[in-house]
């Protein structure tokens, strides 16, 4: 495994504008996400780190190694596609030897090899069968295994679980972690599913418009995003316009069409601002509960109510503003008191 490091790396097709000043320290041995919507510039990144595509400008480090303009086979990264691109004619054991075949080494060596990756994908009784007979879910460990049995410095995965129904790709979301972890590779992985990354990544780079928004631990962007879209685009928030009208030590005062709200808040916020504000970290209480500095009250009325399975997702009126609430348990009535920490209550400037 292998650290990778890009310092200010640009992309340009012809006029097009695809990659902007783009610098990111992955640790070896990292399972790091690119994560944005279609078209920022994601899959662009990850092919200039497999060589690929060359950069318009900055450069590309793998450890200390300048790769920048070196050709894939010399940077020993090795990319898994969305299609898996397995020959259809071979068996698992001959797809997985495939990137052995083309590379000098014993028998013993290459024997050694696909037997140590189909093992690591759990695939050693299925080594005879071909392709089409295998599911979507052995077909993607098929082609990691190819992948681990050359033993790369670094993984590439372009959205390898976007052609999986939705039950497979939750697990293979844990397989994949797992191989990741246990051959001990440094891993990049490219996605447009907020779940996925969430769920995987030991660190995510948010991508909009061929820039990095924002790079951190899955709790921390989560948690603390750094601007509205980040908040919108990791699940489900309610963006609610204010105006900061007081600071009191940590937290300042913010008038929104729901009334006056408490946000925890650092440095100088300006007086425009957004609340972010989870639809799961909203509670309904008692009319009667205590109040409680901590924690933001406000009145509503129920609009909507939609059966989600596990939750309802309930649309409310609260004052001028309309919020989403998502609860586990059935309400009854229209009225309702809504309440949410202060620490839930996220100040954004932009």
């Amino acid at each position: 495994m292998v650290s990778v490091r890009l310092d200010h790396v640009g992309k340009r097709f012809d006029a097009a504008l695809a990659l902007a000043d783009v610098n990111l320290d992955i640790a070896a041995g990292e399972l790091f996400f690119l994560l944005g919507p279609s078209g920022c510039g994601k899959s662009t990144l990850l092919r200039l780190i497999a060589g690929l595509i060359d950069p318009t400008e900055g450069r590309i480090f793998f450890g200390d190694r300048d790769v920048t303009h070196l050709p894939t086979q010399r940077r020993n990264a090795v990319m898994c596609f969305q299609n898996y691109a397995l020959w259809p004619h071979m068996t698992v054991r001959q797809n997985v030897a495939f990137g052995l075949d083309v590379r000098a080494m014993t028998p013993s060596e290459r024997e050694s090899r696909l037997k140590d990756s189909l093992k690591l994908v759990h695939l050693e009784n299925l080594a005879e069968r071909k392709p089409a007979a295998l599911s979507g879910g052995q077909q993607q460990r098929v082609a990691l295994a190819r992948a681990l049995a050359v033993r790369p410095d670094c993984l590439l995965l372009d959205e390898p679980l976007s052609n999986l129904d939705a039950n497979l790709r939750t697990e293979m979301r844990g397989e994949i972690r797992s191989i990741c972890k246990s051959a001990e590779l440094t891993t990049i992985y490219v996605t447009h599913d907020q779940t996925e990354a969430l769920s995987v990544a030991d660190r995510i780079a948010i991508l909009r418009d061929g820039r990095v928004v924002q790079t951190g631990k899955p709790a921390e962007l989560y948690d603390r995003p750094i601007n509205g879209f980040v908040a919108d685009f990791l699940g489900q928030t309610n963006l609610v316009p204010g105006a900061v009208v007081d600071r009191n030590g940590a937290a300042a005062l913010v008038q929104t069409l729901m009334g006056l709200l408490t946000a925890s808040a650092s440095g100088n916020p300006p007086e425009s601002v957004i609340l972010s504000i989870r639809p799961r970290r909203i509670r309904f209480a008692g009319a009667d509960s205590p109040q409680n500095p901590a924690v933001n009250r406000v009145p509503g009325k129920i609009l909507e109510a939609s059966f989600l399975g596990e939750a309802t997702e309930y649309l409310v009126l609260a004052g001028r503003q309309k919020i989403k609430v998502i609860h586990a348990g059935a309400v009854s009535g229209s009225q309702a008191v809504l309440e949410w920490d202060v620490a839930d209550t996220i100040l954004l400037t932009e």
